[in-house]
């Protein structure tokens, strides 16, 4: 054990020093306190019924009720038993609070790429910072994306796997690739994955081409192979999150269209171009990983009392602190995206030395990151340079599934790091035989030390610091002030404080990129130690970007646990009252706010409503056709919504009791087949849910329309309730048809009358429904879908191999060193 410390002893002193600075960082975490996130704030409303009835019950349901009238619970929350990555992420989470957690698997999983790179530790450690405190690594944090940040962080590790077996170290590259696999899998966050995915194949297709050229296909062929069984292995892990998933995402807002109008913002088969393309890169704004505030930085970077358009509104006699107030709501940043948290920012330093990596590395590794950084930032600009954007869009399997394309920035945060540190990598191991070092080195600092300089110096020559809808502000000042002269020149003193937001950032990456050529420069002339230099630059690349970080991830965002919950999550009078009902099994539309994009009701009550990407498509179809223009109240009543929050013309919150929500289940008096699923849409928008049912034609052949009676002293009740499990009471003198005011998803719902199964009818679109043979009996619906059971039961058996493919690869590592040992004596 001793030997194995002093073998390994800088690297516990890096995960050390790691440990340190996230300390230093995340202080408020270390005592408690939590981040205001709401995207998290709002998953953890949606989650409410299913952890309490795993209080209640001991395990999680696999349907929610909470949202959107009924949906998968493993689309919410969801704990995998028989998955080894379950137990992984949980033990590390409670070592480490968020997002402390997150921020060390950024540092751990890329300082393990860098030391696969052979890259020497300490250095290794510089490129790990570089690539964790890149902007948007924190904004993410910020912005409550979770499982975002765990896939990021995971991409480090992956690739580092695939490098050990494309060098031969097969055993050892697939494992550790299965294992981060899985991990990346688990945390479910697919965009990520995806565009690592893409990154990948040009990996792949350069190492084709060398071993070709090469004449190495033989080792080629074997580590694909290795990688292969890898990423099934990962896949076989994940088997009850993957299979359930895949299913649901034909019938969510992924998946194909129902209706023969789709919605603009949809595709037919996955979202619509300008969806995909609304957040876009500009061109332009990528000035920002040189120069974070170049383009007035986040939509929340507010203005001070110094600035040029306090002071005009203080000229015209205006309190200073009501200017300081007009000042800071006056929307800094510039570019064409509807807003953003901030700007992409790599580090001046690390641009520096990235540019520098292009002229001094070697190798087929330099291809690969410039080829994937080219991509990637041409595939972000989206709908500013669509020339790329549409190729992937219209003819690239599942590129058209995801929205946001300025996200493939996310391999460029890594990208560039890398080739930056092996740029210093090079510089120290083979400096002396770079041909003209000291003239390249001199290149670069031209180049991005003269771009940085020249927008300190002239920023309005270069760059206007208007956005397109710069006219259109000034005339909506104007009617709002009734002053177009006024208004044109806030905007006037607005670019003006953009510029000076542009100037003060260019000077201070100009320091960066100087401090940074300074070190380099010394370290090609032999006046400071390798060591020394490493240390110094790992000091300077983690103050640049720590500054920048800071105006985003502050300890101002960290507030205590109970305060968030009064915030976010208050039991407002309305909900007390609501919640008074002794009968719970009801639904409540929440007017109060947008209540397709916002979980909060969701705590209390059964929502129509809830905060999720990824609603079933029906839903959604219901949402826009029923809901958009205005409320349709038949189709709240076969919700069976007994209650509307609203408010009052004094905004004070009320309470609506409907009494002719239907309940929670009914017999018809009559069914009528429709042929198509707009005919079925269209016969919504006005009928009576409790006398008569709408039923597609493709389930005629489960109908037995001859034995359908009409309901007279019939009666049906709901007895028994968890959400993936609904025990019904009937009484019925004759075949009848019930109508269950339950979401229709045929991908594990089973019904049972008396535990014979009987099958499940749609109605009304997105309702479920039975034919029920009179007299007295019990309905059972059961929440049991197969992908999930047998996922399960793949899981824990590709579980198990992992563990032993493990315990296999350091068994033959330990025997290796064990057979070496004795020759080294020798």
């Amino acid at each position: 054990m001793k030997t194995w410390f002093n073998n390994n002893s800088t690297h516990l002193a890096v995960i050390g020093v790691f440990i340190a600075i996230c300390f230093v960082y995340f202080t408020p975490a270390w005592q408690g306190k939590v981040l205001f996130q709401n995207d998290v704030l709002q998953a953890q409303a949606g989650q409410k019924e299913i952890l309490d009835i795993k209080a209640r019950d001991g395990d999680m349901p696999l349907w929610t009720n909470s949202q959107f009238s009924g949906m998968p619970s493993y689309q919410v929350l969801i704990e995998l038993p028989n998955n080894l990555t379950t137990y992984l992420l949980r033990g590390f989470k409670a070592v480490f609070p968020h997002p402390i957690d997150v921020v060390l698997l950024y540092l751990l999983g890329a300082y393990l790429l860098f030391t696969v790179l052979n890259v020497r530790p300490w250095l290794a450690a510089v490129g790990a910072v570089a690539f964790a405190f890149s902007s948007y690594n924190f904004i993410y944090i910020e912005a409550g994306h979770a499982n975002k940040t765990y896939a990021i962080a995971f991409m480090a590790p992956i690739l580092a796997g695939i490098l050990l077996a494309f060098r031969g170290k097969y055993l050892w590259g697939a494992v550790l690739l299965a294992l981060a696999m899985a991990l990346e899998i688990r945390v479910n966050h697919i965009q990520v994955t995806y565009y690592l995915f893409l990154a990948v194949l040009i990996l792949v297709g350069i190492e084709l081409y060398h071993a070709i050229k090469e004449k190495r296909l033989l080792g080629f062929g074997k580590a694909i192979a290795y990688q292969a069984v890898a990423v099934l292995m990962a896949v076989a892990v994940n088997a009850s999150l993957l299979w359930p998933t895949y299913e649901y995402s034909k019938e969510s807002l992924r998946g194909k269209t129902n209706l023969t109008t789709a919605n603009a913002q949809r595709a037919e088969n996955g979202v619509s171009r300008e969806y995909a393309y609304l957040w876009s890169q500009g061109v332009g704004e990528s000035l920002t990983f040189l120069i974070p505030n170049a383009y007035g930085g986040g939509t929340s970077t507010q203005l001070d009392a110094e600035s040029n358009v306090a002071k005009l509104v203080m000229s015209k006699g205006v309190d200073p602190n009501q200017a300081v107030g007009i000042a800071a709501n006056m929307p800094t940043y510039w570019g064409e995206k509807q807003f953003t948290s901030g700007p992409w920012y790599f580090g001046a330093g690390i641009i520096f030395l990235f540019f520098l990596g292009l002229l001094i590395v070697k190798g087929p590794l330099k291809w690969w990151l410039l080829g994937a950084t080219l991509l990637m930032l041409l595939l972000s600009f989206g709908r500013h340079f669509p020339l790329i954007s549409d190729l992937f869009f219209n003819y690239f399997p599942m590129y058209n599934k995801f929205r946001a394309v300025e996200s493939t920035l996310m391999i460029v945060t890594l990208s560039v790091p890398i080739l930056a540190i092996l740029a210093v990598n090079e510089l120290i191991t083979n400096g002396n035989k770079i041909k003209n070092v000291d003239k390249k080195v001199l290149y670069v600092l031209y180049g991005v030390g003269g771009l940085t300089l020249i927008i300190a110096a002239l920023p309005d020559v270069f760059l206007s610091f208007k956005s397109s809808n710069h006219q259109a502000m000034i005339q909506q000042y104007g009617q709002q002030l009734r002053d177009n002269t006024f208004a044109n020149e806030l905007m006037a003193a607005l670019v003006k404080d953009r510029a000076a937001l542009a100037r003060t950032d260019a000077f201070r990456s100009l320091l960066f990129v100087v401090l940074t050529f300074g070190l380099v420069w010394l370290l090609i002339k032999h006046k400071l130690k390798a060591q020394t230099a490493v240390i110094l630059l790992g000091a300077v690349i983690l103050i640049d970007l720590w500054g920048v970080d800071r105006r985003h991830l502050n300890n101002e965002r960290f507030v205590d646990k109970l305060q968030v919950n009064r915030q976010f999550i208050q039991e407002r009078e309305v909900d007390k009252l609501i919640l008074m009902d002794k009968d719970p099994n009801y639904r409540v539309l929440d007017l109060t706010t947008n209540p397709f994009e916002d979980a909060r009701t969701s705590y209390f009550h059964k929502s129509l409503g809830g905060y999720h990407a990824a609603k079933l498509m029906r839903y959604q179809e219901v949402i826009e056709r029923q809901f958009s223009s205005a409320i349709n109240e038949d189709v709240l009543d076969m919700l069976n919504t007994r209650y509307l929050i609203t408010t009052d013309n004094q905004n004070s919150q009320r309470i609506q009791r409907r009494s002719s929500a239907v309940g929670n289940a009914w017999f018809v008096e009559k069914v009528t087949l429709v042929k198509n699923n707009e005919e079925e849409m269209e016969a919504i928008n006005a009928f009576d849910p409790r006398k008569e049912a709408f039923i597609h034609e493709a389930f005629k052949p489960l109908l037995d329309e001859k034995r359908l009676g009409k309901p007279a002293n019939s009666s049906i009740e709901l007895t028994s309730y968890r959400p993936d499990r609904l025990v019904y009471e009937y009484s019925a003198p004759q075949d009848a048809l019930a109508v269950f005011s339950e979401i229709w998803y045929d991908k594990g719902w089973k019904a049972y009358v008396d535990g014979e199964e009987r099958p499940i009818l749609r109605a009304n679109y997105l309702l479920r429904a039975l034919q029920l043979p009179g007299g007295n009996h019990q309905v059972e619906f059961k929440f049991e879908p197969r992908s999930y059971h047998l996922g399960e039961t793949i899981s824990l058996i590709a579980s198990v191999i992992l563990v032993a493919g493990m315990a296999l690869a350091i068994w033959v590592e330990t025997k290796k060193k064990a057979e070496s040992a004795p020759a080294k004596k020798a």
